[in-house]
């Protein structure tokens, strides 16, 4: 009889979807058609529970509002009896309190809003099972160093050479497990980007902030050649440093923090503690988090939430201020006024001392430089006046708008006496104070020297 070769049979994950709408599973299981899943549906919270009780689940995806049992009760059941399950969160509005419900109870791996893309999602998919995987793999190389160590306490006494042989087999054993976790690290990077979409998706499109100041912090941590867990720390916290807002009412969240009345000042002053809390229960976010706890205290000792001062407040919440306020005072979030960036980096340049590191505030102005286009501070010819400070000869740097937002001048015009009388008398009869970002040539500076 001839012998049969073994075949090799590929492992599907099994994923399962619940939702009380029909058409919605419809939907995702024609998107997960052809894809290497095995795809299980449930229409409620105690459907689902049966599933999982006759077989084992790698992820769940849950809609957050459904009858009898909502998701965030749903997915708290899965937490405390399947904690190896992969969670994640699917609804079609913003609820502060079943989202802080997740993620406190349901300890959720992700969260994604109605209605998806599907690139998104299926991209979400991969991720979360292959953070699954890498988190499994951890595990496994983590028991079998265990292992390797007792066996090794047996050798010892009589086998040198064999002992030699298994260093070398545990030396290769955690240098897998520590690019294991270097992998489930650089996840949590990806993890907490996605999830910041969270705090923006409160808010309009012009007020939005956290993409911004990620990428501002990238650019000076490449600039400055931070190491790879500093960068990820303050990514990280860059992603997640308002996520304590959430709670807020709608109208909180766009209110400049300068005109809010004085109990919700109270509940502003807290959003740092809060969004500390939310992230301290994992364990790769606690450094990040220690960041976000502090990035509101000021170099004067006057901020919070324990009025550090100076060189006690961490390097990392210092840049992250500088970084969230730029960012900020240009969203309209800080004062009533929205600032373009030379304004809102002479706002930053003024408070240096008080506010604000520095030696810190130049090197960050230089880097904004980098990162945006528009900025112009940075240019040591640049200077910054008022209208009472202007003459004849000088040429502006950038335009300049009335508070109101008309453009009263374009960037590259030559000021001449009768233009600076204008506008003088403008800015007097609008109660406004401008500042005028100038180029002076050298025929005026050498006059102006020779007057002064």
């Amino acid at each position: 009889m001839e012998e049969q070769l073994p075949t090799t049979v590929t492992y599907k994950p099994k994923l399962l979807l619940v939702d009380d709408e029909e058409s919605i599973l419809n939907s995702l299981r024609r998107l997960l058609r052809g894809q290497p899943y095995e795809v299980l549906l449930a229409t409620s919270g105690a459907q689902a529970l049966e599933i999982m009780a006759r077989q084992p689940i790698d992820l769940v995806m849950s809609d957050a509002r459904m009858p009898n049992m909502d998701g965030s009760t749903l997915l708290a059941h899965i937490h405390q009896r399947y904690p190896d399950t992969l969670r994640i969160m699917l609804t079609g509005y913003a609820d502060p309190s079943a989202i802080i419900k997740a993620i406190n109870e349901g300890q959720i791996h992700r969260y994604i809003s109605k209605p998806w893309h599907d690139e998104e999602m299926l991209l979400m998919l991969r991720q979360s099972l292959a953070y699954q995987h890498s988190e499994r793999e951890r595990l496994r190389l983590v028991q079998e160093t265990w292992d390797r160590n007792e066996e090794l306490k047996l050798l010892n006494a009589t086998l040198e050479k064999h002992v030699a042989a298994r260093t070398s087999e545990l030396q290769q054993t955690a240098d897998m497990l520590d690019l294991a976790y270097e992998e489930l690290k650089r996840s949590y990077v990806t993890g907490t980007e996605v999830f910041s979409l969270l705090a923006n998706l409160r808010l309009p499109p012009a007020k939005q902030t956290n993409r911004q100041i990620i990428e501002l912090v990238r650019v000076y941590c490449k600039l400055h050649g931070l190491d790879e867990g500093s960068s990820r720390d303050l990514t990280m916290a860059a992603a997640l440093y308002n996520i304590g807002k959430l709670s807020w009412t709608d109208s909180m969240m766009s209110t400049p923090s300068d005109l809010l009345h004085h109990s919700d000042r109270e509940r502003y002053r807290g959003y740092p503690k809060q969004s500390e809390s939310l992230l301290m229960t994992l364990d790769p976010m606690k450094d990040a988090a220690r960041l976000i706890l502090h990035h509101q205290e000021r170099w004067d000792g006057s901020g919070f939430p324990d009025r550090l001062k100076s060189e006690a407040i961490p390097f990392g919440s210092r840049l992250l201020k500088l970084a969230v306020d730029f960012i900020e005072l240009q969203r309209g979030l800080i004062l009533e006024r929205q600032m373009n960036s030379d304004e809102a980096l002479v706002y930053i340049r003024q408070y240096a001392g008080r506010l604000y590191d520095p030696e810190l505030v130049e090197d960050f102005i230089q880097v904004c430089a980098t990162y945006l286009s528009d900025v112009t501070l940075a240019d040591p010819t640049v200077k910054v006046l008022t209208t009472r400070d202007l003459v004849a000869g000088m040429i502006l740097a950038r335009n300049l708008n009335a508070d109101n937002g008309m453009l009263l001048l374009n960037a590259g015009k030559v000021l001449n006496g009768a233009l600076v009388e204008k506008l003088i008398a403008f800015e007097a009869m609008e109660g406004a104070k401008y500042s005028i970002f100038v180029k002076v040539p050298e025929e005026v500076e050498g006059a102006l020297l020779e007057t002064g």
